[in-house]
């Protein structure tokens, strides 16, 4: 059979299957795509025939056989979601027109490092993204003092998509979450200029994909 280079989940809650349906399917998915099937139990086997019958067959030609883009993947798609929620609510918050809110130039820095490094963001990777949860606070803190505090309810975004369609995406920050930096031009572009570059060292140090396969570093711009 051949192998795709990223398992389904998100099809399969789409189609009604369970969280833990669906995490069980992941886990065997990557198990088989790394060892064999050789050695799965008859009940995993047929869970995985299972999701195979469930899923919309994908046109096959090939090396040029469908797969989803990196932009199609939930935790870029989740990533996407906050950013725009952020965006949208630029007047409400009360942004300056010269000023720039920090977390929307994190979730831009990292999903220009998802973009440029292209990992696989299976199930390995997408536990190892945990660990940005915390790396992130760390990086917004560290910045805050060179900006203007704001408010941003981080739970209202996430709770007005749940209101309308089931969603198993979990929150950005912790819940209750408000602090808000905003930075002016120049502070902007340093911290921009700051979290990329750690951003695309942190994906390449952690998550299985790329360590597996190196990948080409950004160009780094010369100076002046």
């Amino acid at each position: 059979m051949a192998k795709d280079e990223a398992s389904r989940g998100e099809e399969l809650r789409e189609l009604g299957w369970t969280a833990e349906e669906v995490r069980q399917y992941e886990e065997l998915w990557e198990y088989r795509q790394r060892w064999g099937a050789i050695n799965l139990e008859p009940e995993d086997r047929v869970l995985l025939r299972r999701a195979e019958a469930a899923l919309p067959k994908r046109a096959a030609h090939g090396k040029g056989s469908l797969k989803k883009t990196i932009q199609e993947k939930s935790h870029y798609r989740w990533l996407s979601f906050y950013r725009d929620a952020m965006l949208a609510s630029a007047a409400e918050v009360g942004l300056a027109a010269d000023e720039e809110a920090a977390w929307v130039i994190l979730l831009e820095a990292e999903l220009g490092a998802l973009e440029q490094l292209k990992p696989v963001l299976g199930l390995p990777d997408t536990l190892k993204a945990k660990g940005l949860l915390a790396a992130r606070e760390a990086w917004i803190e560290a910045i805050a003092s060179q900006g203007r505090l704001l408010s941003f309810d981080f739970d209202a975004p996430l709770l007005a998509l749940k209101q309308k369609e089931s969603s198993n995406w979990k929150p950005l920050r912790p819940e209750g979450a408000l602090s808000y930096p905003v930075l002016d031009a120049a502070g902007a572009a340093a911290f921009r200029a700051e979290v990329g570059p750690a951003l695309s060292a942190w994906m390449g140090a952690n998550f299985p994909s790329l360590k597996e396969t190196p990948q080409e570093q950004p160009a780094v711009a010369a100076a002046g």
